[in-house]
């Protein structure tokens, strides 16, 4: 469950110097200058052959024009590929004979570029091996793997590097990098398992259906929009990845087809083939189903449809309908890029033959744009030869500018909060400081509060009728460590509307944000990402962090988290509120930093003035004794603490003890423990705040204790 956000300017002192609880970037990192120059280099492979079908050789960038949306360009590289001379067929290596080694460290995120001193690509063929485990059953699997084993034993040439990529539903991995080791290449191969990902195909709801007996839920086709489209992003990633390489690319996409649902997913259909012919890489998908012998009314995999509609026909109608239209995507994908589709043959290493036939000779022209403008729009690209007018010429015929964030359309925007939340590195282009916290809500559950905080700096300001304002967009996603699932999410857009005076203070200022979730005891990963609407810079947060189980604390006090803040603000007075009235009463009686009516504001910084006190809030739990003869209702014995602070492991400050008596209403015992410490005696530095919990009748204790500095 996700508890709305607030969103709140906290009267804190500046990031500069603090101590982090975590942030995404060091905040006294040096801002070294940047010059940009605003230049693209455009670069298309281009096959020439004469009116025979001879591709013709010895042309320069002389030879050719250039133009794009009619506008001449000056051709700065010209460069033949000439593989068909230099091809040469490898030695037949027999299944068994392979020097087969087991690879630890296999995934990567990026391909290795080409260097100045070191043209690795130069004169080679690349083929981009792509598994989508998530596509494809066990059998499936076992066929596009065997497929490509036959390949690289049988048919890879002296110039062929081969690359092998893989998809099981979260990231693209790249198992290995472009290589003409066939027995490392082997070794990959032979690390893929049959049955990864569980390769399940989407279901459906119509008249092919399986009757399973269940109640009526939701659609299917709802979870079967989202899938289509993390496999078409993926592929978009794995493109992106390969774009870095100037040399034609082809990626063999092995799949047990690919469904799209109604116009649902034609938005990243156009992304991912936009990319692709971006990048250079033509897709030559390979249906690994093979030659399917279909039953009229489905396979063994699945039970009887059990409706009329085994009894019209409409049953198998649907059957085959679904088949091709699964097959029809990877029609598309390979005519839009420029590869060729294998589709009803159990020959599947012919499909990786043919695209390794399609790259053969060609010239790699390329030229600086003369159009700057990152608009995002169709850029036509015509080229021609000045003298053998009777040539033909197979190029890319053009492509789609990059877009500056102005530019940026609805989906665009989402799709580049999707894209930085799938990215391995962090983008810090915006600063952000976090704190989780966590708080017992019964036996099971835990309340998480997590606070963020931006400096208000590095926030641009608009003007919108006559006010100002801005806007943050923000996604999070926490994932289980011990089983890779997705357990929680956040997705949230916040206008700001400042007057003038709270405008001017955001300069100095930072913006503090809070959401919060509900969890089980366990490891968890957290990745979170702000991103500043007017200007597009985003920056991101990722973090692991441990939800302990405090049932089984039998040696300690149990403690939640504890919390130190400068600040309690009444709700009314925060500047973004999210929920409705009913949802933040349902909330308020959930979040432990609300109370009264009051919101505690967490210092995520930890830094204080002296001229405000400190504010310090954690729970004890101290649980009824479960033995026959307590008395339901009886008093517990109080809980005692108090808070400490250290200079050079100096007591400068204690508070009075204060003794709690717990909760006996609640099964966890929650004992509440507030404190407000002056700060005004104390002079400017960096102290040790420790708070410590008595339980004399127990004879347990707790101690916490973390730095913290003052400011005047």
């Amino acid at each position: 469950m996700r508890i709305v956000a607030y969103l709140v300017v906290a009267l804190a002192a500046s990031l500069a110097g603090a101590q982090q609880i975590g942030q995404n970037k060091p905040a006294d990192g040096s801002q070294g200058f940047t010059l940009s120059l605003k230049v693209q280099l455009v670069v298309e492979a281009v096959v020439v052959k004469d009116k025979d079908g001879k591709t013709i050789p010895g042309l320069t960038a002389k030879d050719f024009t250039v133009t794009e949306d009619g506008v001449p360009q000056t051709v700065r590289i010209c460069e033949r590929q000439n593989l068909a001379e230099q091809s040469a067929p490898l030695p037949v290596i027999k299944p068994g004979t392979e020097d087969i080694k087991i690879y630890k460290h296999l995934a990567r995120t990026q391909i290795a570029p080409e260097t100045e001193d070191n043209e690795r690509y130069k004169n080679r063929r690349l083929l981009a091996l792509y598994f989508d485990m998530s596509a494809m059953r066990p059998a499936d699997q076992f066929r596009a793997l065997s497929a490509a084993r036959q390949f690289v034993r049988t048919q890879m040439t002296s110039v062929d590097l081969v690359s092998i990529l893989r998809y099981q539903g979260a990231s693209v991995d790249i198992l290995q990098d472009f290589t003409d080791d066939r027995n490392k290449i082997l070794s990959i191969l032979e690390t893929l398992v049959v049955g990864e990902a569980q390769g399940e195909n989407e279901t459906t709801d119509d008249s092919s259906s399986a009757d399973t007996g269940a109640a009526f839920g939701q659609d299917d086709s709802e979870f079967n929009v989202f899938n289509t489209d993390r496999q078409l992003s993926a592929l978009e990633t794995a493109a992106k990845m390969l774009g870095q390489l100037n040399e034609k690319k082809s990626l063999i996409y092995f799949a047990s087809g690919l469904r799209l649902n109604g116009v649902d997913n034609q938005a990243q259909l156009h992304a991912t083939v936009d990319s692709a012919i971006k990048a250079g890489v033509s897709f030559w998908p390979i249906d690994a189903r093979g030659l399917v012998a279909e039953a009229p009314l489905g396979d063994a995999t699945q039970g009887s449809p059990g409706n009329a509609a085994i009894y019209t026909g409409a049953a198998a109608e649907a059957t085959t309908g679904n088949f091709q239209q699964s097959q029809d995507t990877l029609y598309a994908l390979a005519g839009d890029t420029g590869g060729k589709a294998l589709f009803d043959t159990n020959d599947l290493d012919h499909g990786l033959v043919l695209a390794q036939d399609s790259i053969s000779d060609y010239y790699l022209i390329g030229y600086y744009a003369t159009n700057t403008a990152k608009n995002g729009h169709f850029r036509r690209v015509k080229i021609t030869l000045n003298q053998n007018l009777d040539a033909k010429l197979d190029y890319r015929q053009g492509y789609y500018a990059d877009k500056e964030f102005s530019h940026f359309t609805t989906v665009d925007k989402e799709r580049q909060l999707e894209d930085a939340l799938m990215l391995e590195d962090p983008i810090t282009e915006l600063s952000i400081a976090m704190e989780i916290d966590h708080f017992q809500l019964n036996r099971a559950e835990y309340f998480i509060p997590i606070i963020v905080k931006i400096p208000g700096r590095e926030l641009a300001l608009a003007k919108r009728g006559g006010a100002e304002h801005t806007l943050i967009d923000f996604v999070g996603e926490i994932k289980d460590l011990s089983g890779g699932t997705t357990v929680s999410n956040l997705r949230d857009s916040v206008n700001i509307k400042l007057s003038d005076a709270t405008a001017a203070e955001l300069a100095h200022r930072p913006i503090e944000y809070d959401t919060g979730f509900t969890l089980l005891p366990g490891k968890y990963r957290i990745k979170f990402l702000a991103r500043d609407d007017e200007t597009g810079r985003i920056g991101t947060y990722e973090t692991t962090f441990t939800i302990p189980n405090l049932n089984k604390e039998d040696k300690r006090v149990a403690i939640s988290s504890v919390v130190l803040s400068s600040q309690r603000v009444e709700q009314k007075d925060t500047l973004f509120d999210a929920a409705k009235a009913k949802e933040r009463e349902k909330e308020d009686s959930v979040n432990p930093l609300v109370q009264d009516g009051r919101k505690i504001i967490p210092s995520v910084t930890r830094v204080f003035s002296t001229a405000r006190p400190m504010y310090v809030y954690l729970q004890a739990y101290k649980p009824p004794p479960a033995t026959p003869d307590a008395k339901p209702g009886a008093p517990a014995q109080p809980l005692f603490a108090f808070v400490t602070l250290y200079l050079a492991d100096q007591k400068v400050l204690e508070t009075p003890p204060v003794a709690i008596q717990p909760n006996t209403a609640s099964r966890l015992g929650i004992t509440p423990l507030n404190f407000s410490v002056a700060l005004d005696r104390l002079t400017p530095g960096t102290y040790d705040c420790q708070v410590t919990v008595l339980d004399p009748s127990n004879h347990r204790t707790n101690y916490w204790r973390a730095p913290i500095l003052l400011v005047p």
